[in-house]
């Protein structure tokens, strides 16, 4: 199951990987509030004509919508509106190291908070050996200058704390669901708890009507790196651990890099090769592909009791 796991997370990262890039397109004439309410508001929408199609329902009111609604307030809403904002005070390569210190968060928070994701050594070194690769594949943009506030930096690095706590919340208590029904709920609730917001800061039902272009790139935001990347995300969460989840962050910019030598045409330089290299090898440890080193000696265990 572990080579299948391996490819589930690197599917879901292909999903968030152009994310970014259609972001950038829909952002230029659709606020970043209106954007990430249409971004999860046609996500749940879509996925909940698909439930209806296959003749089932969301789950009747109770308990599970509560958790379901602290996913959604901390795993979309929050860090949506965070990285709207912070974004426009750091610059994008910034955002993107302090969004790779998720797996960092969550590989503490999940050893507080649980008991079948323990910090060990080896989740220890593949973690690090995945964030030092996204220093190495994002770093040198960084050298030629670097813009930052302290205000952007504390709000993207909140927003990534708020992805570590999600991920582990909805491992703790929305699991075993039926297919669909969890990201459904939780992507219709976000839009709940963004639409106020769209209202009263941006007012979008005043704004001039988007090019094809943006429409298109929410379209695809909204279909692929939303609706369809929540089922595979909740898919995860039903078979690995929250450390390992999270480790989908890391493999995002590997998926960006790639989009920009297809795309654009970009050529690739050494730090592209490390920093892509080190971050798969990272990835491949947590996960227990291989073993970074035997960590325990045999005698070790003899002497307890």
């Amino acid at each position: 199951m572990k080579p299948r796991n391996f490819l589930w997370l690197l599917f879901l990262a292909a999903l968030w990987g152009p994310s970014f890039l259609f972001i950038k397109v829909a952002v230029a004439e659709i606020p970043p509030l209106t954007l990430m309410l249409g971004r999860v508001g046609i996500a749940g929408v879509f996925l909940y004509l698909i439930l209806r199609a296959q003749g089932r329902k969301l789950l009747p009111f109770g308990p599970i919508w509560w958790h379901l609604a602290v996913v959604a307030l901390v795993q979309n809403a929050i860090p949506f509106v965070l990285f709207g904002w912070g974004e426009q005070y750091i610059d994008s390569g910034l955002a993107a190291i302090l969004n790779g210190t998720t797996p960092l968060f969550t590989l503490v928070l999940a050893h507080l908070f649980t008991t079948d994701d323990r910090l060990t050594p080896t989740k220890g070194v593949g973690t690090m050996i995945g964030f030092g690769g996204l220093l190495v594949l994002i770093g040198p943009s960084l050298l030629a200058g670097v813009r930052a506030t302290t205000w952007g930096l504390l709000a993207v690095t909140l927003a990534s704390v708020c992805y570590g706590v999600a991920i582990i919340y909805t491992r703790r208590h929305v699991r075993g669901l039926p297919p669909l029904v969890g990201p459904t709920t939780q992507l219709l609730l976000a839009a709940l708890f963004l639409l106020p917001l769209s209202l009263l800061v941006e007012q979008p039902f005043t704004l001039p009507m988007p090019s094809w272009a943006a429409l298109g790139s929410l379209i695809a935001l909204s279909v692929f790196g939303t609706a369809l990347a929540f089922v595979i995300y909740y898919l995860l969460i039903e078979r690995v651990s929250a450390t390992y989840v999270s480790m989908v962050t890391y493999l995002v910019p590997v998926f960006g890099v790639i989009l920009g030598v297809v795309v654009l045409g970009e050529t690739l330089s050494w730090n592209a090769y490390l920093g892509c290299a080190l971050i798969l090898l990272g990835v491949m440890i947590v996960n227990g592909v291989f073993r970074a080193v035997s960590w325990q000696r045999p005698t070790d265990v003899a002497v307890r009791p």
